[in-house]
């Protein structure tokens, strides 16, 4: 089984909800700025990605120094780790698979906190109790993954003076945020830390993931220099930088997006629960179920591939993560589940 979704390479697949990607597709404009980007292929890309940094700053309304950028969020989580070497690390789960990967490349030590279906997977206070001084890096996600709810932010402002305290470095995932709203983000608050690393990427909201684009926010330059420092030259190649400064200028699109997704997902929650299914609360572009029937082999025999959750730590057979694609698509989802 693999560890992430999108396996279409070696399975027969007519729909693809393994993926979190956005189900309206990659803008027109930014197809036609990696087009473009085929003329700049005979030199090497900026290294200091000088007019990506200008339009990610106004993008995001903050200052450019502050800005780093990687080949896709993997990238920066790994550089995070080997520039911070972390002794211990806190990792609550079910969560991405990606930050346990990177802990394990510099032999870290991983506390596991563990999230309760009663709870719905979300991270509570009664993680301050593992919160440590021993502790160098707590890892979250904000929407999580892959149950897509959102970090309680007052909760997290507590959190964020107690990890202060406790000279604890908090890397807060936000890859999934523009399907919810700015308004759910961290950002507004990374001043107030200079312990406070937060990571975006462009993949997911404008469906480029082949592209592989990423940036970090973070205070703090001393910490900044040592994740650079990871970083291999010339990382972002002139086809991520050239779709990145038109992706920086969608705000409208980001806009439709996430109205798109709310309807859809709303819908795709319904027709779940209606079959009988029990859902988990998300505000994401995807939604994680339980069933007793093995989902994942029998829609694989129609064409459809969904996310199998067993492999993910703190979770079971019986779970499932869909994708949120068109009305089209997750109609055809919804009436394959209830025939099988």
């Amino acid at each position: 089984m693999s560890i992430h979704g999108g396996d279409v390479y070696r399975n027969h697949v007519d729909i693809d909800f393994s993926i979190n990607v956005n189900p309206l597709g990659t803008p027109q404009c930014v197809k036609e700025a990696l087009h473009r980007a085929v003329e700049m292929c005979g030199k090497y890309p900026d290294m200091e990605a000088e007019r990506l940094g200008k339009a990610v700053s106004t993008f995001l309304g903050v200052p450019k120094e502050y800005l780093l950028f990687g080949n896709g969020a993997s990238e920066l989580f790994m550089a995070i780790v080997r520039g911070l070497n972390p002794k211990k690390v806190v990792i609550p789960v079910p969560s991405f698979y990606g930050y346990e990967y990177a802990a394990k490349s510099v032999d870290s030590e991983i506390i596991y906190y563990e999230t309760t279906q009663e709870n719905n997977f979300c991270v509570k206070e009664d993680m301050n109790r593992i919160l440590t001084e021993d502790v160098d890096i707590l890892f979250l996600a904000n929407p999580g993954n892959p149950i897509g709810n959102l970090l309680d932010i007052e909760m997290m402002k507590k959190l964020l003076l107690h990890c202060r305290d406790k000279g604890i470095y908090v890397v807060v995932d936000e890859c999934f945020i523009e399907f919810c709203g700015n308004q759910f983000s961290l950002l507004s608050e990374f001043r107030k830390y200079e312990h406070l690393i937060i990571v975006r990427t462009f993949t997911k909201i404008f469906t480029i993931p082949g592209v592989r684009i990423g940036y970090l926010v973070c205070k703090n330059k001393m910490v900044q220099t040592k994740i650079a420092r990871q970083l291999p030259e010339w990382n972002l190649s002139c086809f991520a930088q050239e779709a990145g400064c038109i992706c920086a200028k969608q705000a409208e699109f980001i806009l439709k997006t996430k109205n798109f997704i709310e309807k859809e997902r709303q819908y795709m929650e319904k027709g779940l629960m209606q079959i009988g299914l029990r859902t988990f609360p998300s505000v994401s572009n995807f939604i994680t179920l339980y069933s007793d029937k093995p989902l994942y082999e029998k829609l694989l025999k129609r064409g459809i591939l969904i996310r199998d959750c067993s492999n993910f730590r703190g979770l079971e057979k019986g779970f499932y993560r869909i994708a949120v694609k068109n009305r089209n698509e997750n109609k055809m989802l919804l009436m394959t589940i209830e025939s099988l």
